[in-house]
């Protein structure tokens, strides 16, 4: 049976790698800084997990989606009330949304989106390098690091250590997980395709986690988290890990607070909530943040879901954020204030965000990693507004 993308993103288990180990000297006054990126994959809707208070143009597109009891975060915005882990957070100062943004893409294909939202660029597939990876790179980090899941993300490409792990039982896949890389990732050559396999060969006697074997879809998002921490606290640990959490791509049967699009927001809450448990004291020095490739339309459709959008909303946590806050440019919710009257607006550059949380992370300057890492874009410093120095 033939497995298409769309299934693959939806069936997919949450999965977890880490990258930047063997860290170069560090002075003895500097501190070892954690980037934790989660991948909502499939389009998160941002404004079901950060909805607007009291905006009738929202309320009458979504009579039978809006949700209820939703948790006051301001005047302005509420909180999705299955969001407990990210609350928590926010209620310590150690949470922050920036609403009202995207990655510059609005064509709303989900191969062109997740490409663009990994590499960091405006024209699809013509990168072979992600934005995290580059700004390693630049930051002089190592690679060696380990991949809890196939293939390395084109988010980390860019070091050449950054090599996969598969634990395949110490055999090499079979044909239907062949047929299956080439279904799900179409657009790589043959060539890349067999040097993913190469990864796999490489890694196969490889043990984790305490010697034993990492099976797909077996651990839960908390075992998952827990053990990303445990490197991430290590004064010679990775300094990077990415999180992949698949399923929001919601068109029918979103729901409210218990429909499919809640089911996602939680698992990726969960992560967010057993990361800052576990980190203990490292917690205070790493960055957590979202990336996905668009958010919603506003009005729901037939089938109480949502199509495929444009702006959404960013999820940050961690010590190094300045202060809980919504940093947002609203564009407002009237039909002519709309993206071609349909989707909420972006008003605000995501990778202005993500360069700003890895100049903090990686004691880069902002200038260095806009030209290096995003080829001179014209984005917003936001280090000052959202971010300790």
């Amino acid at each position: 049976m033939k497995i298409s993308r769309r299934d693959f993103l939806k069936g997919t288990a949450t999965t977890l790698f880490l990258a930047g180990f063997n860290l170069p000297a560090l002075a003895s006054s500097s501190k070892k800084k954690n980037l934790v990126v989660i991948m909502l994959r499939g389009g998160m809707d941002g404004l079901c997990a950060v909805p607007i208070i009291g905006d009738k143009n929202f309320e009458k597109r979504r009579k039978n989606i809006l949700i209820e009891d939703t948790i006051k975060l301001n005047s302005d915005f509420a909180l999705h009330p299955r969001l407990i882990g990210f609350n928590k957070c926010w209620n310590d100062n150690t949470g922050s949304i920036v609403h009202a943004t995207s990655i510059p893409y609005t064509q709303r294909s989900h191969f062109e989106g997740q490409n663009l939202m990994e590499s960091g660029g405006k024209i699809a597939y013509q990168e072979k390098t992600g934005w995290v990876g580059r700004a390693m790179k630049l930051a002089k980090l190592q690679g060696d690091g380990l991949a809890l899941s196939l293939p390395m993300p084109l988010l980390l490409r860019g070091i050449p250590k950054n090599n996969n792990y598969f634990p395949a039982d110490g055999k090499l896949p079979q044909k239907d997980t062949l047929d299956l890389l080439r279904s799900v990732y179409a657009e790589s050559s043959e060539d890349e395709l067999y040097e993913m396999m190469d990864f796999i060969k490489k890694r196969k006697d490889e043990q984790m986690m305490g010697g034993g074997s990492y099976r797909r879809g077996k651990r839960k998002n908390k075992n998952l988290a827990r053990q990303a921490a445990t490197y991430l606290r290590k004064s010679d640990g990775p300094r990077v890990a990415v999180f992949e959490v698949n399923g929001f791509d919601t068109h029918a049967a979103q729901g409210g607070v218990d429909g499919t699009h809640t089911k996602c927001l939680v698992e990726m809450d969960e992560i967010i909530n057993n990361l800052k448990d576990n980190l203990q004291e490292a917690y205070k020095d790493t960055i957590i943040l979202t990336v996905t490739e668009f958010g919603r339309t506003i009005k729901q459709n037939g089938g109480n879901g949502t199509e495929h959008g444009y702006g959404t909303a960013i999820f940050m946590a961690g010590g190094l954020l300045k202060k809980s806050q919504v940093h947002t440019d609203w564009p407002g919710l009237k039909k002519k204030e709309l993206y071609q009257g349909r989707d909420l607006n972006a008003t605000i550059d995501a990778r202005s965000v993500y360069a700003s949380a890895m100049s903090t992370v990686f004691d880069l300057d902002f200038k260095r990693i806009q030209k290096d890492v995003f080829w001179g874009e014209d984005l917003q410093n936001l280090s000052d507004k959202l971010f300790k120095a």
